[in-house]
């Protein structure tokens, strides 16, 4: 579905199901370079056991038109935009990687409204490397490919999907290829410039979960230990995975969102 969010027009995957008025909702946020397609089994779940689902392309990814947003107070300015759009009393919050820091910034702005907060993949501070940063600007699949080549697990890079005759590493080099060179560089920029400063982090009041990726090579254990410790009633889970968790350990994060978001209060 397509809705206005500050002056844009963004798309938000619903999960393959019409929301019903009434039902809470789940924010879905991609990571850099990615799109809504990224939350395929988790969103369709959601949507299908009670929940209206928003999966959120930001702009200049997936089916939303460019600019990108070049900070990630700016794309938190534009999913903030997209829940007031969609009139839901409750909702929860799910972030990957660059999309957890938005998911950040959005739970600091709407802390009546936010009532669950998930982020994967996340640190603070989200450094770059700087090679990385130079081929996003000059050569997108050479940056997919050191993205990838950083993101999985080696288990993952011989194979091992848990759809037979899917690729985890060409499937998610593919889906980052898509973006421009503008756009790549745009998120990693954002996601090495970020940070909170600690009236974030207090204005934060909803049970929180971070999962960490315990062969995470993009994210290092320690910043995600150093965010861990500036947000109150958060629980720290590592699934057995790499930074792109949701294709390596697709049912495993998904049995951890489900009881989180399932303990959340219903919508009245």
């Amino acid at each position: 579905m397509l809705i206005q969010a500050t002056e844009r027009t963004v798309f938000c995957g619903d999960g393959g199901r019409k929301p019903s008025q009434g039902e809470a909702l789940v924010v879905f946020v991609h990571a850099a370079g990615a799109d809504h397609s990224i939350w395929t089994l988790q969103a369709r779940y959601f949507a299908h056991h009670g929940y209206a689902v928003c999966a959120i392309d930001l702009p200049g990814h997936g089916r939303s038109a460019g600019p990108s947003c070049t900070t990630i107070e700016d794309m938190a300015d534009v999913v903030s935009s997209a829940i007031s759009t969609l009139e839901r009393d409750v909702a929860m919050l799910v972030g990957h990687s660059m999309g957890a820091l938005v998911a950040i910034e959005v739970a600091a702005r709407l802390p009546n409204l936010i009532h669950r907060l998930a982020l994967l993949g996340a640190g603070i501070p989200m450094t770059v490397n700087d090679q990385l940063l130079t081929e996003a600007r000059r050569d997108v699949p050479k940056a997919a490919r050191i993205i990838t080549g950083w993101g999985h697990s080696p288990g993952a890079r011989m194979g091992g999907h848990p759809a037979p005759g899917l690729w985890m590493m060409g499937g998610a080099a593919r889906l980052i290829e898509r973006v421009s060179p503008k756009t790549l560089h745009a998120d990693l920029s954002s996601c090495n410039r970020y940070q909170a400063g600690c009236e974030v982090f207090t204005k934060i009041n909803c049970p929180t979960i971070l999962l960490n990726g315990s062969l995470d090579r993009m994210v290092p254990r320690h910043a995600s230990v150093a965010l861990a410790q500036k947000i109150s009633s958060i629980e720290s889970i590592d699934i057995n995975s790499g930074h792109f968790m949701m294709s390596e350990k697709p049912d495993a994060v998904l049995d951890v969102l489900r009881k989180f978001i399932d303990r959340a209060p219903a919508c009245d």
